[in-house]
């Protein structure tokens, strides 16, 4: 089978899949995954190994657009403490957390192998959350923290990846080097994002009448952007973030109504098949990469990433509720800019944190690892890592992903049932 015959294959499956996951209401990207788990056994398909380079440049620019482009500047604004505290603080201490727990329980693991591990699922995939929560009729806070926390955290993993493979190299790890670098990283984003933005916002008032010039400007920006702050070395990721954000505003004022859905509709049916191209993918990679891996391990590799899954959640747990009352205080004290509309409670924490799912970066980041040292010596322990992040993906995808919508409806039936009791309490 040639390569585009497999593609057009994929998305057929894909599509169907989509439909019958919604007539069984079954988050989709759960079963996609698993389908993908199944048609990478098949004998006559052959290997499909997903290229680091192509997942960086065509899944993350639309989809960090699409969720940029939509999110509320103001709720954005709001709640930007907790997203600040889960896209970048929660990312270093879970990849140091993750790093200690590999070092101390897989055999191999030096410390700098630890870090490059730890960096690798130190991000969380929203994209998958909110996919699985489509429709659950989350809140407004949750989604757009949710959302916050995936515009963002990439950047912190891919800075975190990028000093452990240093380190992993034999390069020396300097804390202020580091920090200044990632500055340096995430400002320059910002500043080409602010420019390229500009550049877009004068063309699309220009042409804005001319309704496809206008919507093949949007669809192809993000990409443009992505690949101009990556050529000169800072955060492609936050450029297009900020490149959405900015956007958005400009079509709110320009754009007539008949553009915008348009536009929408096109970009819906972008990222319908972006998303489900993305799990059939995570499903696919592992029979692929199990194979690489002798088969007395498979099982300890598999119990080593289910406890490095249940640190990560743990933590996270942990730091959300942490946040909750750290908000409540600071609020209750006047300090800050924390409003009312900024403060967590039990269900929206609750749902934040089992929504910390790893996904398409995660994996693409493993696959990604280099091959060989600077001296050509092999890369050591790269299979035990990719594995053992392929294992991370598919159970936080799957058990979480299957777990999230009851969690939802569970905490969103509490008041109803609190009120529904407190009336047959007054009627007796």
């Amino acid at each position: 089978m040639e390569n585009y015959s497999i593609v057009i294959f994929i998305l057929a499956i894909m599509i169907v899949l989509s439909a019958v996951a919604d007539k069984i209401r079954l988050p989709y990207p759960v079963l996609l995954i698993t389908a993908g788990i199944g048609i990478g056994f098949i004998p006559a398909l052959p290997d499909i190994t997903l290229n680091p380079e192509v997942v960086f440049l065509l899944f993350l620019p639309p989809l960090l657009y699409d969720a940029a482009f939509n999110i509320s500047p103001q709720e954005f604004k709001t709640n930007f403490n907790t997203i600040g505290t889960l896209a970048i603080g929660l990312v270093f201490i879970t990849a140091a957390a993750i790093a200690v727990a590999a070092h101390y329980l897989i055999p191999g693991m030096s410390w700098p192998l630890s870090f490059v591990l730890g960096a690798i699922l130190s991000a969380t995939d929203a994209v998958a959350a909110m996919s699985i929560t489509k429709g659950l009729g989350l809140s407004h806070k949750t989604i757009t923290i949710l959302e916050g926390e995936s515009l963002i955290n990439d950047a912190s993993a891919l800075v975190t990846y990028h000093f452990a493979i240093a380190a992993a190299m034999g390069t020396a790890f300097v804390f202020w080097k580091a920090s200044l670098e990632f500055i340096v990283l995430m400002a320059g984003g910002v500043l080409v994002g602010l420019v390229v933005s500009r550049l877009l916002a004068v063309t699309l008032k220009m042409v804005h009448k001319n309704d496809l010039v206008t919507i093949s400007f949007m669809l192809l920006m993000p990409f443009v952007t992505y690949l101009m702050a990556e050529e000169i070395h800072v955060s492609g990721v936050i450029a297009v973030v900020v490149l959405g954000i900015m956007i958005a505003r400009v079509s709110n004022k320009v754009f007539p109504e008949k553009l915008k859905q348009q536009s929408r509709s096109i970009w819906d049916i972008i990222i319908f098949l972006l998303n489900g191209l993305i799990f059939i993918l995570i499903g696919l990679q592992f029979p692929y990469i199990i194979k690489s891996i002798p088969s007395d391990m498979i099982f300890p590799y598999i119990g080593y990433g289910f406890i490095i899954t249940l640190i990560a959640l743990v933590l996270r747990m942990a730091r959300v509720f942490s946040q909750q009352l750290n908000l409540q205080q600071a609020f209750k004290k006047g300090k800050g800019r924390i409003t009312e509309n900024a403060l967590l409670d039990f269900k929206n924490s609750l749902i934040i944190s089992w929504s910390g799912m790893r996904g398409i970066v995660s994996l693409a980041i493993a696959i990604g690892l280099p091959l060989t040292l600077d001296e050509n010596r092999p890369f050591p322990e790269r299979n035990p890592i990719i594995f053992i992040s392929v294992v991370v993906v598919l159970i936080t995808l799957i058990g979480q992903g299957v777990s999230l919508p009851w969690i939802v409806k569970a905490v969103k039936l509490t008041p109803a049932v609190k009120k529904e009791a407190e009336v047959k309490h007054q009627h007796s």
